[in-house]
């Protein structure tokens, strides 16, 4: 049984997203790192058994001065999915590594935009597992 609370501690999750990709990603998408109204944070949010998934959250943190209600936050999953900088397929290997082995990462699905405040939206990501 595995025991991903115990895997995916915050320094695991800023080790598979770091800090410097939103910058890299705003840096590609405009040009200037700068431009970016918010930082992207990875985030686990549990595992489900029954359906033998791991879920995710790609969090929107709204960056001092700028304002994310203004970007169109509700398309991102739909980019961040394509993007080489965000690298969804890349994480989510990375996810499986750390796994041991022991269970492989057979699909993955980003969800809808969530707005959980002003300064907050959030991306779910779910992850079908299958042991191997």
């Amino acid at each position: 049984m595995i025991q991903p609370e115990q895997i995916f501690t915050e320094q695991v999750l800023r080790s598979l997203f770091p800090p410097e990709r939103s910058d890299a990603f705003f840096d590609a998408l405009f040009g200037d790192a700068s431009e970016g109204a918010y930082d992207i944070a990875l985030t686990y949010a549990g595992y489900d058994p029954q359906n033998n998934t791991l879920d995710f959250f790609l969090n929107l943190h709204e960056r001092p001065g700028r304002c994310l209600a203004c970007n169109l936050t509700y398309g991102l999953p739909e980019v961040f999915g394509r993007h080489p900088v965000i690298d969804i397929k890349g994480l989510v290997q990375g996810i499986e590594q750390l796994l041991g082995g022991t269970l492989s990462c057979t699909a993955w699905k980003l969800g809808h935009t969530e707005q959980q405040g002003d300064s907050l939206h959030r991306i779910p990501l779910k992850i079908q597992l299958a042991r191997q």
